[in-house]
């Protein structure tokens, strides 16, 4: 699993990169909105992690960018602003999940699994085939089978 890090303290980036790598995944490390907006616009990941105050362009014109152009990738709001206010705004830009620094690991990768779980059930990897209990739909053909 592909996972984006999009974070300006290289320290924070570097930890959270490294107890991903831990966990199995590929972490890819961007330190500005820009160079996040590139990577995105260059690669597909299962997960993307964003700060919402980056230099070149904010967390959240970049949530917003990623809405538009992959709306089925889970993001994960990480950031100091933890105002209700904040929130809000976040996940109106289109934050799947949001999480207030300072944050313990344990809790991002819960929350990391729990959206990759959610986003692999609902399609296969060629994201052709949706799937809801034992019903079977294929986006390209539009045939709707029942499981057996």
């Amino acid at each position: 699993m592909k996972i984006l890090i999009i974070e300006d303290d290289l320290r924070v980036s570097e930890l959270i990169q490294r107890a991903l790598q831990e966990q199995g995944y590929t972490p890819t490390l961007a330190y500005d909105g820009l160079s996040g907006k590139k990577l995105v616009q260059q690669n597909d990941y299962d997960l993307i992690i964003t700060d919402i105050i980056l230099p070149k362009m904010d967390g959240l014109d970049l949530c917003k960018f990623i809405r538009q152009t992959k709306p089925d990738t889970p993001i994960i709001m990480l950031t100091a602003l933890g105002t209700t206010d904040d929130k809000v705004e976040g996940f109106d830009a289109g934050a799947d999940d949001y999480l207030v620094k300072p944050f313990e690991m344990r809790e991002l990768l819960v929350r990391i699994r729990a959206l990759l779980k959610r986003n692999n059930k609902t399609t296969n990897s060629s994201g052709n085939i949706l799937k809801y209990a034992d019903l079977e739909m294929n986006l390209h053909t539009k045939i709707v089978k029942k499981q057996s």
